[in-house]
């Protein structure tokens, strides 16, 4: 287990290097900048990360929302199908605009491919407990029987959707609340659903 000081260094060296990145690009940045900010030196940076991109990878595996997504799935479900699924949606749209700029700095820079490739583990973990979640919901009757898959990855398609829609955009598409659409969605998903 690392120790604190440890801890705290390298979530100062993540956060620096994710504010400079969603400013200047990934390439615009350099590790001796990124160590300035954070207030430690260049060679500590190197000996938690080993490279620049290393520290990314890490701060997006660090940051991602898997874990989170995890606890609730195992804590907060209540099995009614609207309350659960808004929650979800409201829970997923909140950390994915919390992490805003690491989608920024990742999607932004193709010799960043790799990190791209390797976060795919957090969508398929989200994909995997909302698929166990319809099969259960079905098992219990609260649920219509179709392709629990193909509802999760449509729920987290649609939800995806909305979030990089105005990614890369300062002005909306509509000037709908994102929680009336959260609302709308998941009625559309329990009027379709439901026994």
């Amino acid at each position: 287990m690392e120790n604190k000081m440890i801890l705290d260094t390298k979530a100062k060296l993540m956060h620096a290097a994710i504010d400079l990145m969603a400013e200047k690009g990934y390439k615009g940045v350099s590790t001796k900048e990124i160590a300035a900010t954070a207030g430690v030196s260049e060679m500590t940076l190197f000996r938690n990360f080993g490279s620049k991109k290393n520290l990314l990878d890490k701060a997006v595996d660090h940051y991602h929302y898997s874990i989170e997504m995890t606890r609730i799935f195992s804590e907060k479900v209540t099995w009614d199908l609207r309350s659960d699924l808004f929650m979800i949606s409201q829970m997923y749209h909140e950390l994915m605009e919390r992490n805003r700029k690491l989608y920024l700095i990742v999607l932004s820079d193709n010799e960043l491919t790799e990190i791209r490739e390797r976060a795919q583990k957090h969508p398929r973990k989200l994909l995997e407990l909302l698929t166990n979640y319809f099969i259960d919901m079905q098992k219990k009757s609260k649920l219509v029987s179709s392709d629990a898959e193909m509802q999760a990855i449509t729920f987290m398609w649609m939800n995806y959707g909305a979030f990089i829609s105005q990614l890369f955009v300062k002005s909306e598409i509509t000037t709908k609340p994102k929680e009336d659409f959260m609302r709308s969605s998941v009625d559309l998903f329990v009027r379709a659903l439901n026994p």
